[in-house]
């Protein structure tokens, strides 16, 4: 779907097509061609009526792109991700949107998930002066609105983490699966950060002519943003490594619990079954004082005494 928004004595207005002498700075137009879940025939537009540089078009066709921005001669070519986290599986999911930024038009191409340019849409219709600002201003209100949207992706993360941990300490047996997922998130939510954040950052140190020293300052806040979202990627990444060390640390001090009372068990059965091997041996043993009967109850007298004694021996040593 094309939806064209031209700006033109003080009015913004939604059009159908796009006029070959708008494309022209002095004109006095501000332009805004948003193509959403474009087909490859609205793709053309791109070449036939804007003519931008094949490869600029040819990356712009692709859904696989990392952010970056490239300059050109008369127009800037840039390429940012949006970030979300899927309802059904939880799991982390990027989308690209390419910008193509002229001196009075801005064209954008995505696939139609990015709710910061649905909302600038409706806001371009109701108020004339979101384009009357120019086209590098609505450029900073959709990148300003994506990086915004992080916010919540990374506080669902948090939360994830914050279970992890949780689990971490009762000792969970299958958090290698768990953590292994959220790892792969984040690392894959830091190269997609890193690499924006260069691209805004070229964008707030001024190196193209079209970006004037007031919108460099709001870049430059936008860029402050995403490099602290950048750097929360990173301790997250730390905090994973912990959690998985803090699991296996709990599983192994449970092991030993166990471990510690299976020995103390068979220590102490180990005496017991000497006894009751030797008395219970068809050969002429010594008798202890009285009869027959009275055989069971000092070897049984006997065992008590010696797990009470080593029993005690243990909990002074520390043992139990």
């Amino acid at each position: 779907m094309i939806s064209v928004y031209v700006h033109r004595n003080g009015e913004t207005q939604c059009v159908e097509r796009v006029e070959p002498q708008w494309l022209d700075p002095a004109s006095g137009v501000s332009l805004w061609v948003d193509l959403s879940q474009p087909s490859s025939e609205e793709l053309e537009m791109l070449d036939t009526v804007f003519h931008f540089h094949a490869l600029a078009v040819e990356d712009a066709r692709s859904t696989l792109q990392f952010p970056k921005i490239e300059p050109y001669d008369s127009y800037l070519y840039l390429v940012l991700h949006g970030i979300d986290i899927t309802r059904v599986s939880h799991r982390f999911a990027t989308h690209d949107i390419d910008f193509f930024l002229g001196r009075n038009y801005l064209v954008t191409v995505h696939d139609g998930t990015f709710r910061s340019v649905e909302s600038l849409r409706q806001l371009c219709e109701r108020h004339s002066r979101l384009l009357a600002e120019g086209p590098v201003a609505l450029l900073h209100r959709i990148v300003d609105a994506i990086v915004d949207h992080y916010r919540p992706v990374v506080e669902q993360i948090e939360t994830r983490l914050t279970q992890l941990e949780d689990l971490a300490f009762q000792g969970e047996p299958h958090m290698a699966r768990k953590v292994t997922r959220v790892k792969r998130d984040l690392a894959e939510m830091r190269r997609i950060l890193i690499l924006q954040r260069d691209a805004i950052g070229r964008l707030a140190r001024r190196e193209f002519a079209a970006i004037s020293d007031e919108m460099a300052y709001r870049f430059r806040d936008v860029y402050d943003h995403v490099a602290r979202l950048s750097e929360e990627a990173i301790l997250f990444q730390d905090r994973v490594t912990g959690i998985l060390e803090m699991n296996l640390a709990t599983v192994s001090n449970r092991l030993n619990e166990v471990m510690k009372v299976l020995t103390v068990m068979s220590t102490i059965f180990l005496p017991l079954t000497v006894l009751t091997g030797m008395w219970g041996m068809n050969v002429p043993l010594p008798h202890l004082p009285g009869g027959e009967q009275a055989q069971f109850w000092w070897i049984a007298g006997i065992m008590v005494v010696l797990v009470v004694a080593m029993l005690a021996a243990f909990r002074r040593k520390g043992w139990v």
